[in-house]
């Protein structure tokens, strides 16, 4: 059966520099070809921690060389790599489909995402953006009302927040899009982190999770299923251990059991779990894949990946 089916893809899996990206794209765009020329339709959200810290901490090394002290804002950063890597991935995807003899259009939607400025997440930010600094240099920053922290012996990095999104602006743009049979790459690093007073949007300095920001996103659009691709397989309990275990499903109790029990750290697999439980949750009959790139195919027909499940 035809789906409507979003790819969520982690930013760590498309190569930072230039010539890394176009090389990337070009191989992730072939499995997502072949689910369209099978009649799906598809929505793409990515990952873009590595290229945001790489244009951040490019832009921000270029100003002080020049003897400035303005940082670019780190939202800024967002909106760029959102169109670094959206256009890398719409040029390999079409060039991918117009060998299959399939011509749809495909679009980038620059994504702002509502966050709550009053979130806890602001009171402890933890997620470390941008170059490394020296004592001096970070003190500056701190007096400039940056947080900055020591990072594992090599210098001093800001770190921002990563509040949870609440509501994506662009959601009636990029549901009309794929009404009218386009391709969208939308929601890139999770979205630009948007606060709203009144009528009035502000972005604010933050970084949103993308597998939350594809639950939303995936909702919107009204899809039958979210595909989050990650480095693995299938899901795994006792993970490295002698006793491990492969799983091909889990249902949403299943889930709830192995979190209480520890089997997913917090830093990879939880936050992909805890997505596609929300998913599920999302809409009747929705699902979750969750499975590798080179398996995204054989996962969407069933023969591999872990299907989450109610």
């Amino acid at each position: 059966m035809k789906k409507r089916i979003l790819i969520s893809l982690g930013g760590n899996a498309l190569g930072t520099e230039f010539e890394d990206l176009v090389n990337t794209v070009g191989v992730i765009a072939d499995p997502v070809a072949d689910l369209i020329a099978q009649g799906n339709e598809v929505v793409i959200c990515h990952g873009n921690g590595p290229q945001v810290g790489y244009i951040k901490s490019n832009l921000d090394k270029g100003v002080r060389s020049e003897g400035g002290d303005t940082m670019m804002p780190l939202s800024e950063c967002v909106a760029m790599s959102q169109s670094f890597i959206g256009y890398h991935l719409q040029n390999a995807l079409q060039n991918r489909l117009i060998e299959k003899n399939i011509d749809p259009s495909v679009a980038t939607v620059v994504t702002r995402v509502i966050v709550d400025p009053k979130d806890p997440k602001f009171d402890n930010p933890t997620k470390p953006i941008g170059a490394f600094y020296t004592l001096e240099e970070s003190k500056e920053l701190e007096a400039a009302g940056k947080t900055m922290v020591e990072d594992s012996g090599r210098g001093y990095r800001e770190v921002v927040a990563s509040p949870i999104p609440q509501e994506i602006l662009e959601r009636k743009a990029i549901l009309d899009l794929m009404d009218k049979g386009n391709v969208v790459i939308a929601g890139g690093g999770g979205g630009i982190p948007t606060i709203r007073d009144g009528n009035w949007y502000k972005a604010i300095d933050a970084v949103i999770d993308k597998d939350r920001t594809s639950v939303i996103l995936a909702a919107d659009t009204k899809c039958d299923s979210l595909v989050i691709v990650t480095g693995v397989e299938k899901v795994s309990i006792n993970f490295n251990k002698p006793n491990q275990e492969d799983l091909d499903k889990m249902t949403l109790a299943d889930c709830e059991k192995y979190i209480e029990e520890g089997q997913f750290p917090e830093g990879s697999m939880l936050p992909k779990i805890e997505a596609a439980m929300d998913f599920v949750k999302s809409g009747k009959g929705r699902t979750t894949l969750i499975t590798s790139l080179d398996k995204l195919v054989e996962g969407m027909k069933g023969e591999t990946g872990t299907l989450i499940v109610e």
